[in-house]
């Protein structure tokens, strides 16, 4: 019998192949039209970087082929992580980008999170983030010292991304009162439920809001409760989530809470490349991130450009799960 979370999977490799066969152009050097697989619906930032960076690093891969995108959402991209390590082809032509946070999902016992990030390869991230916890302005939580007495009710888009990570811990570590509504397939439906008072708020990226809703932190519709990653960021005028912390303890904790924001909108392909074929992607995407053409698509979509390379990320990700057991351990429960 198969085992259920191989059938989204199996879903989704039989959409892949009905997209990329009928009249596609091989693409010189690859033997196939490469794909970016997008692991969340169309509309949010995983979404909105994908198909930027899609649009530019084929003049980068012989042949200068066109890249088809797909969206593979499901379990805050677990299904397309699973699916690029297990399932696609290990020959170049794939390559895709999942949430930061995923990375952490093997590490932490996620369901569904069927693949080693240590065995993955890493390509490299346009961006580091900084999370933001924000509120709608017609909320009653009014700051962070609101969420300690006053419930927040918050959307969040699955299993694996901030949006359900750091409210669930935030809860249990600090006391906060974070009410989560599941079921959202991209930010950008969370945006529209804040907009008709569905929910009051989310934990997201900041690029993600300020590329989404440029408008709701310059006319204060929305509000900044809090900040949170791997350093505050001085261009946020809000708590950093580490000072909030009560003991070393508890910094700890959040310091690995938080790791992912270092990982930034992580571009990836399966594991156990030919070296040759991974050195072709990650050259690929590093001249991509300096493109004129590329970083000024960026900017018209309000995306800064601060890219870090795949030998960064490959790196970062060993690191992080050098983290105390303990510590992974108590995480891992607290976000499942």
């Amino acid at each position: 019998m198969k085992m259920r979370w191989m059938q989204p999977l199996a879903a989704a490799l039989a959409t892949a192949v009905t997209i990329a066969s009928p009249g596609a152009t091989l693409a010189q050097g690859l033997g196939k039209v490469p794909t970016m697989i997008i692991g969340f619906g169309p509309g949010g930032g995983y979404d909105l970087w994908g198909r930027i960076v899609a649009r530019h690093i084929g003049k980068y891969l012989p042949g200068n082929p066109n890249i088809i995108t797909q969206n593979m959402p499901g379990a805050g991209s677990f299904v397309a992580a699973s699916w690029i390590y297990n399932i696609a082809p290990k020959d170049g032509s794939v390559l895709g980008i999942i949430a930061r946070d995923a990375a952490l999902g093997p590490l932490t016992g996620a369901d569904g999170a069927r693949f080693d990030s240590t065995k993955m390869s890493w390509l490299g991230t346009p961006v580091t983030e900084t999370n933001v916890c924000i509120a709608n302005a017609t909320s009653p939580v009014k700051s962070v010292d609101d969420l300690y007495t006053r419930e927040l009710i918050i959307g969040d888009t699955g299993p694996g991304t901030g949006t359900r990570s750091y409210p669930l811990a935030l809860n249990a570590l600090l006391g906060m009162k974070f009410k989560l509504v599941s079921g959202f397939p991209s930010s950008s439906d969370v945006f529209l439920a804040m907009e008709r008072g569905e929910v009051d708020g989310m934990c997201e990226s900041l690029d993600s809001v300020i590329g989404k809703r440029p408008d709701w932190l310059a006319t204060k519709k929305v509000r900044i409760l809090f900040q949170g990653g791997s350093e505050p960021n001085p261009h946020v005028d809000a708590p950093f989530v580490l000072d909030l912390a009560k003991n070393e303890e508890q910094k700890v904790e959040l310091r690995f809470l938080y790791a992912g924001q270092g990982i930034g909108r992580p571009f990836i392909a399966p594991p156990n490349l030919p070296a040759e074929k991974l050195k072709m992607l990650r050259e690929a995407f590093d001249k991509t991130m300096k493109d004129p053409d590329f970083i000024a698509d960026a900017k018209r979509q309000k995306l800064d450009v601060e890219p870090k390379d795949g030998a960064h990320l490959e790196q970062l990700i060993r690191d992080i799960y050098a983290t105390p057991k303990p510590v992974m351990d108590k995480i891992g429960k607290l976000i499942q």
